[in-house]
């Protein structure tokens, strides 16, 4: 039975993309226990934890390594160059290294890119059309991750000056330094709050809610996870559709596909979703231009 190393932070929270994974194998006729063994690694204490996480995967001979994340997915590539890697990325996999090109990965690694960071100039715009008033945001970033890092500080910094808004950018590499981000925020006083996109901070999203909510500021969010969990607004591509894909992707390995023949697949399609709970709760009025756009709209 081939078996398949699945390394991800913080698994426990991201049941929901494990189970679309799943489906993805089971597409292309791969069903966990019965005809593939999956061997599950979580990196919830943090990045460093990530190369032994992988050297044991390598150790086990697994048939194929599904990396989640940037971090993951560059763990993954030092540490082998013939297993075969499927990675999802928010970070661009050709400035990060880990393919040639997105139509010709050469190689052992092909996957997933969501484009995360190409969507924050988007996102800011969204929160300055719901917020026209707003003029001082704060921008959190994770800078222990500069493949999604340093792009969304530099492109925040681009579109805030064309918008004329006051951009501070905060670091948070931990739940405690999310603490210590929002408790600088009192002093400085910000009337809206942009997420970085990364994989903290969808670990940690029931502490960002609640965070902003204790703080009434509104947030934008690059998944829809954080609206589901009362967060106000988010702009994205479907995640939990990449992880069908993915594992489909996986599935089409296990049965002899090269990763270099697989073309890194984007995404097509964006959402924006909004919490009109959350919204009333903040006293905002969404205009209505924006509530037109939205692809969902939770009551």
């Amino acid at each position: 039975m081939p078996v398949v190393g699945f390394l991800g932070p913080a698994l426990s929270a991201r049941q929901p993309w494990l189970a679309a994974f799943r489906r993805g194998l089971g597409a292309e006729g791969f069903v966990e226990g019965q005809n593939v063994t999956i061997e599950y690694r979580s990196a919830d204490g943090g990045t460093e934890g990530l190369p032994e996480l992988i050297a044991d995967l390598v150790r086990r001979q697994v048939a194929v390594i599904f990396a989640s994340g940037p971090p993951a997915a560059l763990a993954a590539k030092r540490a082998t160059q013939t297993i075969p890697i499927v990675f999802v990325s928010g970070g661009d996999p050709v400035q990060m290294g880990l393919v040639s090109s997105l139509y010709r990965p050469g190689g052992n690694v092909t996957g997933f890119y969501f484009l995360a960071t190409e969507l924050v100039a988007k996102r800011l715009a969204l929160l300055h059309e719901l917020l026209p008033g707003a003029k001082r945001v704060a921008v959190l970033v994770n800078p222990t991750n500069a493949a999604t890092a340093e792009p969304t500080v530099r492109d925040v910094a681009v579109v805030g000056r064309a918008l004329s808004l006051d951009i501070q950018v905060f670091n948070a590499s931990t739940s405690g330094e999310i603490d210590a981000a929002f408790a600088a925020f009192t002093s400085w006083r910000p009337e809206a709050l942009l997420v970085g996109p990364d994989p903290l901070f969808n670990t940690e999203r029931a502490q960002l809610v609640t965070l902003t909510a204790r703080h009434a500021l509104p947030a934008s969010y690059f998944q829809r996870d954080h609206v589901e969990a009362s967060g106000l607004m988010s702009y994205g591509p479907d995640f939990a559709d990449f992880y069908i894909q993915a594992g489909a992707y996986v599935g089409r390995v296990l049965k002899g596909a090269r990763p270099a023949d697989l073309p890194v697949q984007q995404p097509t399609k964006f959402e924006l979703v909004i919490n009109l709970k959350t919204a009333k709760a903040l006293a905002l009025t969404i205009p209505t231009a924006i509530l037109a756009r939205a692809d969902e709209v939770i009551e």
